[in-house]
C-alpha cells in the first residue's frame, strides 16, 4: 500500500496538473478564435463561389462544377473531423479543468501512512509494554510473599557461593588434568600426522616426478606424431599434386588424339568419296589411280596408328583414375589413423595435465611442512635456518627429548596437585557434611519461621511499633530455635534488645518503603499505558475515519484511466467500509425503516418497542409465551362457563314456556278468564324473568311462612312447593294469577337449584 500511494505521488507530481489544465486553457482559448476565423474565412469561401458563378460562363461552370464539389465535400469532412475533434478536446477540458490536484491529497496519505505505521509500532512497543507490567506485577507480587525468608536466602546464597566456589575449584583440577590428557593425545597424533605427511610428501614427490617424465615423453611422442603426420600429409599433397598433373596431361594428349582422329576421319571420308569419284571416272589414266591407292593406304595405317594412340591414352587415363581412387583411399585411412592417434595421444596429455594440477599443492603442502617444523621443533626465528636444513627423523628426535622433559616437570607438578587433590578431597568431605547440617538446621528453621508467621496472622498486634509481649505465647523450643531470627532469649521473660529490634524495623520499614515506592511507580506507569492507550484507540478511530475518506478520494482519482496497481489487505478492508457506506440499498432500506417507524402511530411505536424488547430477551419471551397461553385458556373457560349457561336459560325457559302452555291448554280451556289467558299469555315471556327481580325485592324470609295448605292446582307436577308472600302482585283467589306465581316459582328455582349464584 504504501509502495503503492508513494508510485502514485511520483506520478502524479511528474504529471503537474495544474501545468496541464493551463495549457488546456490555452488550447480551448486558441480554438475559439481558430473557429471564430473559420466562420469567417468560410463565409467569405461562400461569397467568392457566388461571385465566381456569377462572373464564369456556362461552361467554365460544368467544367469546375466537379472540381468544386469535391473541394466541398473534402473542406466539409475535414470541417466535421474538427468539430468532432474540438468537441472531444472540449469534453475533456471540462472534465479535467476543475479536477483537483491529487498531489497534496497524496502527500496527506502518505503523512498518514507513516502516522499509521508508528501506530503500529507503538501498539507492539505498548504490548510488550504491558507484557513487562505484568511481569512486573509477577513480581511484585513474588517479592511481597519473599519478605519474610529474605534473610535465610541470603544465608543460603552464602552456602551455595561457597559451595560453588570449592565445586569451581575442584571443576579447575578436573579441567586442568584433563587438558593433560588432551595434550598428551594430541602430541601423539601430531607425531603420527607428521609422520604420515611425510609418507605423503615422499609419495606426492616421486608421483610428481614420474607424471613429469610421463608428460615429457608423451609430449616428445605428440610433437613427433605431429611431425611425421605433417611430412606424410605434405607428401602426400605433392603425391596427388603430381598425379592430378599427369591426369591433365593425359586428358590433354586424349582431347589432342581425339581431334586428330576425327580429322583423320574426316580425311578418310573425302578419301572415299574421291574413291567413289575414281571409279566413276574410269576412263582416268593408271598413275594416278596409283597414287590415289598409296595415299589412301598411308592413310590408312596412320589412322590405325592413332587409334592405337588413342587406346593407350585412354587406358592410360584409367590406370592413373585407378591409382588416384586407390591413393585417396590409402590417404584417408592413414590421416584417420594419425587423427585417431592424436585424439588418443591429446586425451591421454589431457589425463596428464589433470593429474598435474591435481598433484598442484606440492608446493603448498612443501610449505605448510616447513611452518609445522617452524610451530613444532624451531620456535624461534635463529633456528629457522637450521631446523630447515635438518632432516625430519632429527628434528623428531629433539621435539620428543624436549616432549620427554615437560613430561618429567608435568608428573611432579602431578603428584604434588594429587597431595593437594586428597586434602581437598578431605575438606570437601568435611564441607559436604557441614552443608548436610546446615541444610537441616535451615529446614527446621524454615519450619519454625512458618510456625511463627502462622500464629502472627492469628493474634496480630494492632499497628506498627505495638508491645511484643504477644511473643510470650511461643512455645519454648521454638524461641530457642528462632533466636537468631526474632533475637528473643531462651527464657520466656527475657524481652528483645533494643539494638536488634531497631536493626530489625529499620530493615523492615526500608524494604516496606522500596516496594510502596516501586508500587507507586508501577501504578503511574500503569495510569500512563492506559492514558496513553485511549489515545492510541482515539487516534485509530479518527485514522480509520480519515483513512476511509482518503479511500473515497483515491477512488475519486482511481476514476480516471490510468495504470492498475496491485492492492493489499489494508485497500481491500477500507474497500469493503466504503461500499457497505455507499450501498444504496442498504441506505435506502434504513431510510425507508425510519420513514416507516416515524410514521406510525405512538401506540404502534409503544408496541414495536414492546416486541423488541421481548424478542431481544430469552427470559421476557419465555414469560410473554406463558402469558399469552394463560390468557386464552381463561378466556376460553370464561366463554365455555357463559354459553353453557346461557344454554341452560334456553332450556329452561323453553321447557317452561312449553309447560305453561300445556297448563293453561289442558285446565282453562272453558273460557275462565279469557282476558287474563289472551294479555297473559302473551306477556309471561317477559315475566319470566322479571319476576325474578319480584321475588327478590318483594319477598323475605321472615316474610315467607307456611302455608298449611300450598298446593295449588299447578303442583301436581311435583316439581317443587311454593311458598308465596303476603303481598303478592296478583290476586291469588284468579287461577292465571296462580300460574303465574307457579311459573314464577319455577324460574325461582332453576335460578336457585341449578344455577347458584
Amino acid at each position: 500500500m504504501a509502495a503503492n500511494a508513494g508510485s502514485m505521488f511520483q506520478y502524479w507530481k511528474r504529471f503537474d496538473l495544474q501545468q496541464l489544465q493551463r495549457e488546456l486553457d490555452t488550447t480551448a482559448t486558441l480554438l475559439a478564435n481558430r473557429q471564430d476565423e473559420s466562420e469567417q474565412s468560410r463565409k467569405k469561401l461562400i461569397d467568392q463561389s457566388r461571385e465566381f458563378k456569377k462572373n464564369t460562363p456556362e461552361d467554365l461552370r460544368k467544367q469546375v462544377a466537379p472540381l468544386l464539389k469535391s473541394f466541398q465535400a473534402e473542406i466539409d469532412a475535414l470541417s466535421k473531423r474538427s468539430k468532432e475533434a474540438e468537441a472531444a478536446f472540449l469534453n475533456v477540458y471540462k472534465k479535467l479543468i476543475d479536477v483537483p490536484d491529487p498531489v497534496p491529497v497524496l502527500e496527506l496519505g502518505q503523512q498518514l501512512q507513516l502516522k499509521v505505521q508508528r501506530m503500529h509500532d507503538i501498539e507492539t512497543e505498548n504490548q510488550k509494554l504491558r507484557e513487562t507490567l505484568e511481569d512486573y506485577n509477577k513480581e511484585f507480587a513474588e517479592v511481597k510473599n519473599q519478605e519474610v525468608t529474605i534473610k535465610a536466602l541470603k544465608e543460603k546464597i552464602r552456602e551455595y557461593e561457597q559451595t560453588l566456589k570449592n565445586q569451581a575449584e575442584n571443576l579447575a583440577q578436573e579441567k586442568e588434568q584433563q587438558l593433560h590428557n588432551d595434550y598428551a593425545e594430541k602430541e601423539r597424533k601430531l607425531q603420527e600426522s607428521q609422520e604420515s605427511m611425510a609418507s605423503r610428501l615422499e609419495e606426492a614427490e616421486h608421483k610428481a616426478q614420474t607424471l613429469q617424465t610421463a608428460l615429457e615423453s608423451t609430449q616428445a611422442e605428440l610433437f613427433d606424431l605431429k611431425t611425421k603426420y605433417d611430412e606424410e600429409s605434405t607428401a602426400k599433397a605433392d603425391e596427388i599434386e603430381m598425379v592430378m598433373t599427369d591426369l591433365e596431361r593425359a586428358n590433354q594428349r586424349a582431347e589432342t588424339a581425339e581431334r586428330e582422329a576425327e580429322s583423320l576421319r574426316e580425311q578418310l571420308t573425302s578419301a572415299n568419296k574421291s574413291l567413289q569419284l575414281a571409279t566413276q571416272i574410269q576412263k582416268a589414266p593408271d598413275m594416278e589411280q596409283a597414287v590415289e591407292v598409296v595415299s589412301r593406304s598411308s592413310l590408312e595405317a596412320e589412322l590405325s596408328a592413332k587409334e592405337r594412340e588413342m587406346v593407350q591414352l585412354v587406358e592410360d587415363v584409367q590406370r592413373l583414375q585407378a591409382s588416384l581412387a586407390k591413393l585417396r583411399e590409402n590417404s584417408s585411412t592413414q590421416i584417420s589413423q594419425l587423427e585417431q592417434q592424436l585424439s588418443a595421444k591429446s586425451a591421454t596429455l589431457k589425463q596428464l595435465e589433470e593429474k598435474l594440477q591435481e598433484q598442484a599443492d606440492y608446493e603448498e603442502v612443501k610449505k605448510e611442512l616447513s611452518i609445522l617444523k617452524s610451530m613444532e621443533f624451531g620456535p624461534s626465528d635463529s633456528a629457522t635456518a637450521q631446523d630447515s636444513s635438518k632432516p625430519l627423523e632429527v628434528l623428531l628426535l629433539e621435539k620428543n627429548r624436549g616432549l620427554q622433559s615437560e613430561s618429567a616437570s608435568l608428573r611432579i607438578a602431578n603428584t604434588e596437585l594429587s597431595g593437594r587433590y586428597t586434602a581437598l578431597q578431605v575438606e570437601f568431605s568435611a564441607a559436604v557434611k557441614t552443608s548436610a547440617e546446615q541444610k537441616e538446621l535451615i529446614f527446621k528453621l524454615e519450619h519454625d519461621l512458618s510456625t511463627i508467621q502462622a500464629m502472627s496472622s492469628l493474634a496480630r498486634p494492632d499497628a506498627e511499633g505495638a508491645d511484643l509481649s504477644g511473643m510470650d505465647r511461643i512455645p519454648e523450643p521454638i524461641k530457642e530455635a528462632t533466636a537468631l531470627f526474632a533475637g528473643l532469649g531462651v527464657s520466656s521473660q527475657a524481652e528483645l534488645p533494643q539494638g536488634q529490634m531497631d536493626s530489625l524495623l529499620s530493615i523492615i520499614s526500608s524494604q516496606r518503603e522500596r516496594f510502596r515506592a516501586r508500587n507507586q511507580e508501577l501504578e503511574i506507569e500503569s495510569r500512563s499505558m492506559q492514558q496513553t492507550l485511549q489515545a492510541l484507540q482515539s487516534e485509530l478511530d479518527s485514522l480509520r475515519a480519515d483513512n476511509i475518506k482518503l479511500y473515497e478520494k483515491i477512488k475519486f482519482l482511481q476514476s480516471y484511466p490510468t495504470r492498475s496497481g496491485g492492492s493489499d489487505d489494508t485497500v481491500m478492508r477500507y474497500s469493503s467500509q466504503y461500499e457497505e457506506r455507499l450501498d444504496p440499498f442498504a441506505s435506502f432500506s434504513k431510510k425507508e425503516r425510519q420513514r416507516r417507524y416515524l410514521s406510525l402511530s405512538p401506540w404502534d411505536k409503544a408496541t414495536l418497542s414492546l416486541g423488541r424488547v421481548i424478542l431481544s430477551n430469552k427470559m421476557a419471551r419465555t414469560i410473554a409465551f406463558f402469558y399469552t397461553l394463560f390468557l386464552h385458556c381463561l378466556v376460553f373457560l370464561v366463554l365455555y362457563k357463559t354459553a353453557w349457561s346461557e344454554s341452560i336459560g334456553r332450556d329452561c325457559a323453553a321447557y317452561c314456556a312449553k309447560k305453561y302452555s300445556d297448563h293453561l291448554h289442558r285446565f282453562h280451556e272453558n273460557g275462565e278468564n279469557a282476558d287474563m289467558w289472551h294479555t297473559g299469555s302473551a306477556r309471561v315471556l317477559s315475566w319470566t324473568y322479571t319476576a325474578v327481580e319480584v321475588k327478590f325485592t318483594n319477598t323475605s324470609a321472615a316474610e315467607v311462612p307456611r302455608d298449611p295448605e300450598p298446593h295449588y292446582k299447578c303442583s301436581k307436577y311435583g316439581l317443587f312447593d311454593f311458598r308465596a308472600s303476603r303481598d303478592t302482585l296478583w290476586d291469588q283467589s284468579q287461577p292465571a294469577s296462580r300460574c303465574l306465581m307457579q311459573l314464577f316459582a319455577k324460574v325461582v328455582f332453576v335460578n336457585e337449584v341449578l344455577m347458584p349464584s
